[in-house]
């Protein structure tokens, strides 16, 4: 376990909640801005030590432990591993972007909107670094508040419907997963995760507990049919509201079934493959046919990001470390790729006062920086070989096809689909008539400034993706490891058959019986 002089996580987590509470005292506007952008960038500097995380070493790393009730048995427990550093460092980075995005846009409620960006960063650091479930689950909570309120208070006309229907999907989601949390405290005796992982538990316990998880998580992702609350939150959302849900939120149902569902219940989520990757694949086709037929730029990618989450999910669920890896890749991807598309609707609604795209057309003639930028974000949206989102989905793709040829031939009309919407709509957006641009001004310094990380990690790590391997690598293969040793029986010949052929995970026996019995065999 890596440890450091003072607890890096803890600093991580309260820092912003602390300047969160600081902002309240500040009365200029303009001072609340500079003083949140500060904060922002000194959350990442606090987060420089996580770059000392030892890439060899696949436990969790900067562990802190401390005793929180005891009679509960809940302690006070963070750490990291490869899976939660990559959206641990995502999450940090997404904070200065947002604050500059919103610096002209938000011109109501100045103090409440920063107060209720440091007050989500934090609770989503939390979610990511957490090892005690009943923390994680205050910090998934707690998450839910300020959300609610960015969409409630900041977002467009319908902001009440989106804000109500975001909050009762979560809200949902959560019961859910507080079920399954009680069911594992009575199962495993304890609230710790790494704990908990080391137990085996009988499949029918698996099964119930990950259907629960796996309904909290898919509505976070979101899967289909659990998506609709999406395109109404991120058309709704303020540009930083947006950024936030595609970069982090969405994240974390993936997380969780990373997290969670593959080392708690290996055998259930064999079990249960085949109905995860047919709904992934309904996801991918579903949400590239959607954004296809929207005239709204923000709902082309919000149901872009339906299809993306599909690609997550599918590697997933391939249960391999091809699929693991690209699934992996793919959220920090659509993190960078679709939070940068995001920020640019945001800019261009600045200048045209509309998402419409028939109020956005011939951008390239008067606005070339920005169709510089909007097109190699474009490209990465579907793919192009060269930027980072192609590294992703040709992982996944891989697996697919190490699988079974039929699910990675019917993945890529999905693929076919993202590339049809995307250079449709760029297009249109670029040389469009007639041009709705005319006297429109350029990239302006702070619109650049936010821009140009994003667009180099997009070239990054399309180009020499290895650092993240590196990274990343031995605590996926520690995860594969994991659900292969508690379904590692190979079942012979005249024994009993595994409930899916193209998996390439074997259950026990004594799981298969109890399988058939279910089943009324």
């Amino acid at each position: 376990m890596r440890q450091l002089g003072y607890p890096v996580l803890t600093a991580l987590i309260f820092f912003p909640l602390a300047a969160c509470l600081a902002v309240m005292f500040v009365r200029r506007e303009k001072t609340i801005r500079v003083f949140t952008l500060i904060v922002a960038l000194a959350e990442a500097a606090l987060s420089l030590p996580l770059l000392g995380f030892d890439a060899a070493h696949s436990g969790f790393q900067f562990v802190e432990r401390v005793p929180w009730v005891k009679t509960w048995g809940l302690t006070y427990y963070l750490g990291v591993d490869g899976i939660s550093l990559v959206m641990t460092m995502l999450t940090v980075a997404v904070l200065p972007l947002c604050v500059l995005c919103s610096w002209s846009s938000i011109r109501k409620r100045v103090k409440e909107f920063h107060f209720c960006l440091l007050f989500m960063i934090s609770a989503c650091l939390g979610v990511f670094t957490a090892l005690d479930f009943v923390l994680f689950y205050v910090f998934w909570e707690a998450m839910l508040i300020p959300m609610y309120l960015l969409i409630a208070i900041w977002g467009g006309s319908e902001r009440r419907y989106a804000s109500i229907k975001f909050f009762l999907y979560t809200l949902a989601g959560s019961s859910l997963l507080l079920l399954a949390l009680i069911a594992f405290r009575y199962a495993g005796g304890s609230f710790d995760i790494p704990e908990l992982m080391a137990k085996r538990y009988p499949f029918h316990f698996q099964c119930w507990t990950f259907l629960a998880m796996a309904l909290a998580f898919a509505i976070k992702v979101p899967m289909f049919p659990f998506h609709t609350w999406l395109p109404a939150a991120h058309v709704q959302a303020p540009a930083a509201g947006s950024v936030i849900l595609a970069s982090i939120l969405l994240k974390m149902g993936a997380y969780g079934f990373m997290r969670f569902s593959l080392p708690l219940t290996p055998e259930a989520c064999q079990y249960f493959a085949p109905m995860m990757i047919a709904v992934s694949l309904v996801s991918i086709l579903y949400g590239g046919a959607m954004a296809l037929a929207q005239n709204d730029i923000k709902k082309i990618i919000a149901f872009s990001s339906v299809g993306h989450m599909g690609f997550v999910t599918m590697g997933i669920f391939l249960l391999d470390l091809n699929g693991l890896q690209g699934a992996l890749l793919q959220m920090l991807n659509h993190g960078i790729t679709t939070g940068a598309l995001f920020m640019m609707v945001g800019a261009v609604y600045e200048r045209s006062h509309s998402r419409e795209v028939s109020h956005n057309l011939g951008l390239g003639k008067y606005l070339p920086a920005f169709m510089a930028f909007w097109g190699l974000f474009a490209f990465s949206s579907f793919g192009f070989p060269g930027t980072n989102n192609f590294v992703g989905e040709f992982l996944v793709l891989v697996g697919t096809f190490q699988v079974k040829i039929w699910i990675g031939l019917a993945m890529i009309p999905g693929a076919l689909l993202a590339a049809a919407y995307m250079l449709r709509l760029t297009r249109k957006m670029a040389w469009g008539v007639p041009s709705s641009a005319r006297g429109w001004q350029d990239l302006n310094i702070r619109e650049w400034v936010y821009l140009l990380p994003a667009a180099f990690f997009v070239i990054y790590i399309g180009l020499a993706p290895r650092f993240f391997f590196d990274a990343v690598d031995p605590s996926l293969d520690n995860l594969v490891k994991q659900v292969r040793h508690r379904t590692k029986v190979v079942v012979g010949a005249n024994g009993p058959r595994p409930a899916i052929d193209f998996v390439p995970i074997k259950i026990s026996p004594a799981a298969a019986v109890e399988r058939d019995r279910m089943r009324g065999r």
